[in-house]
């Protein structure tokens, strides 16, 4: 079993800090994105734009989710051994041998993607799945 990530924010409100925490460096990002791509004063301030720093935050953010990979019976023996009783969400085919967790404590639930080749990409997937079923809709409920 592998441990990609570190963002495991065990509440909403854990949720809320680490996405604040993400904040000022996805701004930064933008910032030298746009310097890299050579904008001007005035481009920069036409295009980047508030929506396009939430992405970047928002993209910043689902990367660092802690997500786990192994074989099904590694997960399976992982979801076995915890002390929780999450309800579990797959993705993709059960034809395959490996897959990628995140669990999502204040849902009590771990979402699963499965793979065969590309590890990657299912940790991709996942984070781009967690975040929009469950981080999204935590952080607009905690928002101020």
């Amino acid at each position: 079993m592998e441990t990609h990530g570190f963002l495991a924010p065990e509440t909403e409100a854990a949720v809320r800090a680490a996405y604040e925490d993400v904040g000022p460096a996805a701004q930064n990002v933008t910032r030298e994105v746009a310097k890299a791509m050579e904008f001007s004063k005035e481009e920069y301030g036409e295009r980047v734009t508030g929506e396009v720093v939430e992405t970047a935050r928002d993209a910043l953010f689902a990367n660092l989710l802690q997500v786990f990979s192994g074989s099904c019976e590694e997960f399976e023996d992982w979801l076995e051994n915890e002390d929780a009783a999450y309800e579990v969400v797959e993705n993709g085919s059960e034809e395959v041998e490996m897959v990628a967790w995140h669990v999502v404590p204040f849902a009590d639930t771990v979402v699963t993607a499965s793979y065969q080749n590309e590890p990657a990409a299912a940790r991709g997937t996942l984070r781009r799945i967690v975040h929009g079923r469950f981080y999204r809709d935590a952080l607009s409920r905690t928002a101020d």
